[in-house]
């Protein structure tokens, strides 16, 4: 996907983020994160996007503090986050393509890394705002979810922080059906998850030998399981189904 997809991504499901938020009101519940409300969901976003902006405006080439929480009260807070919004994107969209800053996932670029990684952190979250709205969510395009996915098994969970892991080996295949080419191959074991592109048509994707699970389902329904954000039940499981329970518990990052 280009930058300019990704801002622009980044710019709608702010702005959904931030409806979502106002509609509902500061004491609503989380239902994917049962400790937080809608004000800690706010506070964490409009954080997380002024961090970014940080880096990206002032080209930060050492991981910063995070900001703390904002002394607002309620009835500031979504007035805040959309300003804090609004300055991501606007640095994002001005920012030179030779942009040098820090980043913590491979990319092609730190421009890229930053566009990508808040568009993805600003859909996940706008995701539990409408959750907790009680509204239907609204649809992502499937190459974006791909690249979610992809995010999501070959940047966070190929690092040491991943506690997905297996006392004895096991391979999961993961296919979005509704994305050309978006199929992944992970291999579990007591280290850190391995994951590598399925080649086109494979049976026995990477290793030779059928894997233990198979996952299959729209991309955005996949990328939205990954990250804990809906059942794995909307999906089809072939195999080991203690597989996605296991992500289930352990796939938080």
């Amino acid at each position: 996907m280009e930058i300019t997809e990704f801002v622009e991504t980044l710019r709608l499901d702010g702005s959904l983020l931030a409806d979502a938020a106002e509609e509902t009101g500061p004491d609503a519940r989380i239902p994917a994160c049962p400790e937080w409300q809608m004000r800690d969901l706010v506070s964490h976003i409009g954080r997380v996007h002024r961090w970014a902006t940080e880096f990206v405006t002032q080209g930060k080439e050492q991981p910063g503090s995070f900001p703390e929480a904002p002394d607002l009260a309620d009835g500031e807070l979504v007035s805040w986050l959309r300003e804090g919004h609004h300055h991501l994107v606007l640095a994002l969209d001005s920012a030179p393509q030779d942009l040098t800053a820090w980043t913590f996932l491979p990319a092609p670029s730190p421009l890229a890394f930053w566009a990508r990684r808040q568009a993805h952190e600003t859909s996940v979250h706008r995701a539990d705002a409408q959750q907790a709205a009680g509204a239907s969510l609204t649809p992502l395009p499937s190459a974006f979810a791909a690249d979610g996915i992809d995010e999501i098994l070959t940047g966070f969970h190929s690092s040491d922080r991943s506690r997905v892991r297996t006392n004895r080996p096991r391979t999961l295949r993961l296919r979005a059906t509704d994305a050309p080419g978006a199929d992944w191959t992970v291999q579990l074991s007591d280290a850190p998850p391995r994951t590598v592109r399925t080649a086109p048509d494979a049976d026995s994707p990477a290793t030779g030998k059928p894997v233990d699970c198979t996952i299959e389902g729209p991309a955005e329904e996949l990328y939205l399981a990954l990250w804990n954000r809906l059942p794995w039940d909307t999906l089809t499981i072939t195999g080991d189904e203690t597989l996605p329970e296991l992500w289930r518990e352990q796939g938080g990052i």
